[in-house]
């Protein structure tokens, strides 16, 4: 039997150590922002390179899933809040060191130019349609005129978005598990990757398939890389921190970490995309499905154990 000594107030239950106020919506606003960064952002970037006929799926159709995400993640980020009523004030204050802030002024700028540059496809997507009403013709005219400069704003604006949803985290210097610099990149390569994998599913072009596997497998890469070095430098850190680390190894996120976020998530369907590389036959949506999975598990763990760590008192 272990003694423990109380003596602050802090240590009450369901206060200190343990922070029950983020649930599943916000773990699942994170993973949306995060798939919507993605695909805006290679569909602007391949746009840019002049890439439009050669990759379709990445800078038309894939496109058109980034604006519903980002409407669903913010109705789960709405969900989540207290006071819903003073949402709104949120697009009424400008604070420079609150990521908060600079997360609503983002979302602010890249939904409405996610819905534009969708509909500056949407004749493409849609033929058949009426487009016998003057405002429709004229909108889409204006969309197509001014495509580059929202490519550009996009891939902008698109980094901006996956870095925040990493930094939104790391920003809550209180939990020993989320404060560390690494969350921002972190994030945005596990949101760029799960856009990837989901280009990669939809594209009906092999050589498309082919590129976005390629880049998909460096991102899955780039993104075991910055893990390692994230419990490396919990392990060589404060003891707070190495008792966060602790709860991926060995601890109770060991096997839901492990399991569906670095085996099923990442390094199953690398094993995958290289075989298909090499000329096996693989269902892409194995591999691809796979990927978003474990970028939705990585945010739903990191969530959930950010809350469980806390410093000492």
């Amino acid at each position: 039997m272990n003694e423990e000594l109380i003596i602050s107030g802090r240590m009450n239950q369901g206060i200190d150590p343990y922070l029950h106020l983020w649930h599943w919506p916000i773990p699942l606003y994170l993973f949306l922002g995060g798939l919507a960064a993605g695909l805006l952002f290679f569909a602007g970037l391949y746009y840019i390179l002049g890439k439009e006929k050669e990759l379709p799926t990445a800078v038309k159709w894939a496109s058109f899933l980034a604006a519903p995400a980002l409407v669903i993640g913010l109705f789960f980020l709405f969900i989540d809040l207290k006071n819903k009523l003073f949402f709104w004030q949120l697009y009424t204050t400008i604070r420079i060191t609150s990521p908060m802030s600079w997360g609503a002024w983002t979302l602010m700028l890249i939904t409405p130019l996610a819905f534009i540059w969708s509909a500056s496809y949407l004749r493409e997507l849609v033929p058949n349609w009426d487009w016998r009403l003057k405002i429709l013709y004229d909108f889409e005219r204006l969309a197509i005129k001014f495509r580059k400069h929202i490519a550009w704003a996009l891939v902008f604006l698109a980094v901006i978005l996956g870095i925040y949803t990493g930094i939104l985290l790391s920003a809550f210097n209180a939990r020993p598990l989320w404060n560390t610099s690494l969350l921002g990149p972190l994030f945005l390569t596990s949101g760029l990757s799960t856009g990837a994998a989901t280009i990669m599913w939809m594209s009906k072009d092999h050589a498309e398939r082919m590129l976005f596997s390629k880049i998909d497998l460096i991102l899955i890469g780039v993104e075991l890389f910055f893990i390692i070095h994230l419990f490396m430098g919990f392990l060589a850190s404060t003891e707070v921190q190495i008792n966060a680390a602790y709860l991926f190894l060995g601890g109770e996120f060991t096997v839901s970490f492990w399991v569906f976020v670095i085996l099923l998530g990442l390094i199953f369907p690398a094993i995958l995309e290289i075989l298909e590389l090499r000329g096996f036959k693989v269902p892409v949506a194995i591999p691809a499905g796979l990927i978003i999975f474990g970028g939705l598990m990585f945010r739903l763990i990191m969530v959930e154990a950010g809350q469980v760590t806390r410093y000492l008192y």
